[in-house]
């Protein structure tokens, strides 16, 4: 428990003594939840600056604490800026953007399908550090995996750290080619898990449940099971395993998620399928 502390307190000291503005491009519910956990730690307010043509009622609201909200005129001394817009949206939102890097300036993309590449061209010179975080950073219990250019130097790879680092685990790759799979994975899992419990309550009402306990149901034991895997220190087939009797209801169940044609031959299909997708999005 001290080492977590120890760790979070260093993450506060680190983005409290930025040493510049943030600038963070699109506050939907990833770039706001990114916010949200940046301000917990102690980014001072004054020193973030959105750019957003939408901005909703709580982001708006962090105006009255020092946050600028599309500031007119040019952002000085951008230490570190966040790119969170569409996909599709980048090829016109993020040239313009040069205008604000300069060499001091480490930029992070949590863009789908955009590579470095692209980045490298649209703001040249730039040192940049690709992201895929997911949406359970919405409650700190996110995971990011980055990947920086040549020109990150150990001070940026720190502050992009500190700033992925406050919604989650972060974990550092160096081959790119590795990031459609953790987008199909990792970014994309979470609505693999949430079908799993619309799928189980639906299974459940079919087999003669009350359509709410069902739910109820269903929900819990997904949200349960998470928790457990999380804390446990066994692998998800060990604890899979753990639950299993010889021929109880669970390895009759267990034998048709498992068969041929069960869930594993689709997962995989699924998470292909994303996968190909992440490619075309990069054109």
């Amino acid at each position: 428990m001290a080492k977590s502390k120890k760790r979070k307190s260093a993450k506060q000291t680190h983005l409290a003594s930025i040493p510049g503005t943030l600038v963070l491009v699109g506050a939907g519910k990833m770039g706001g939840a990114m916010l949200d956990g940046w301000l917990a730690l102690g980014l001072p307010p004054r020193k973030v600056a959105i750019l957003e043509p939408q901005p909703s009622k709580p982001i708006k609201a962090l105006a009255r604490r020092g946050v600028r909200i599309n500031p007119k005129g040019k952002l000085d001394n951008v230490a570190a800026m966040v790119i969170a817009v569409k996909p599709q949206s980048a090829p016109e939102a993020v040239p313009p953007l040069a205008a604000l890097v300069d060499p001091k300036t480490v930029v992070v993309s949590i863009m789908a399908g955009r590579t470095i590449r692209f980045l490298e061209q649209a703001l040249p010179g730039a040192a940049i550090v690709r992201a895929m975080p997911n949406t359970p950073a919405a409650i700190g219990r996110g995971i990011t995996v980055a990947v920086p250019n040549a020109q990150v130097r150990a001070s940026g790879r720190k502050l992009a750290h500190a700033l992925l680092a406050a919604t989650g685990a972060v974990e550092w790759a160096d081959d790119e080619a590795l990031m459609d799979a953790v987008t199909a994975v990792s970014g994309s899992g979470p609505a693999y898990v949430f079908l799993l419990a619309e799928t189980l309550a639906r299974a459940g009402a079919a087999a003669g449940l009350p359509a709410e306990l069902a739910a109820k149901l269903a929900r819990a034991t997904v949200a349960g099971s998470g928790e457990l895997l999380h804390r446990s220190a066994l692998d998800a087939a060990t604890l899979r395993a753990n639950v299993t009797s010889p021929g109880g209801t669970t390895a009759a169940a267990l034998d048709v998620l498992m068969a041929q044609d069960g869930v594993e031959p689709l997962m995989t299909r699924a998470v292909a399928a994303a996968t190909k997708r992440g490619k075309e999005l990069a054109g």
